[in-house]
């Protein structure tokens, strides 16, 4: 992957934290797998208190990482559910938790060597809001 592309994935991966967080999502967290997982570059690891509260950051993410041009995900599984609600985006994989079931899973534990990725938690203001 080229440093453009690299920087493009950081960029959504931004959007999606961002979505997350205007949502009241907890404990927001980028992390870069790539080095350590051949399969995708990043993780968005977020969780919601209520399963009502997964699907509607699921949801919110997925609406604007559309809206700000990125990609559509590539699969969407555990909406219905809303325990886990995942976004294969290809080169970037949004987790969605249920607060409990993030804490049974401990992906930040298990995927420990990863360094975390720093973000602005503020949304970028649209023109015509500010």
């Amino acid at each position: 992957m080229t440093s453009h592309e690299l920087d493009l994935v950081h960029h959504w991966c931004e959007v999606a934290a961002q979505a997350a967080a205007s949502k009241k999502a907890d404990d927001t967290i980028i992390l870069d797998v790539g080095p350590v997982l051949a399969i995708t570059d990043s993780f968005v690891i977020t969780s919601g208190v209520n399963a009502r509260l997964v699907r509607a950051i699921a949801e919110e993410i997925e609406r604007r990482v559309k809206e700000e041009g990125g990609p559509l995900p590539r699969r969407v599984e555990g909406q219905r559910e809303g325990e886990w609600v995942l976004l294969d985006y290809g080169d970037f994989v949004v987790h969605v938790f249920l607060e409990e079931t993030r804490r049974f899973y401990d992906l930040e534990r298990l995927w420990a060597d990863a360094p975390r990725v720093a973000w602005d938690e503020a949304l970028p203001v649209a023109p015509g809001e500010g």
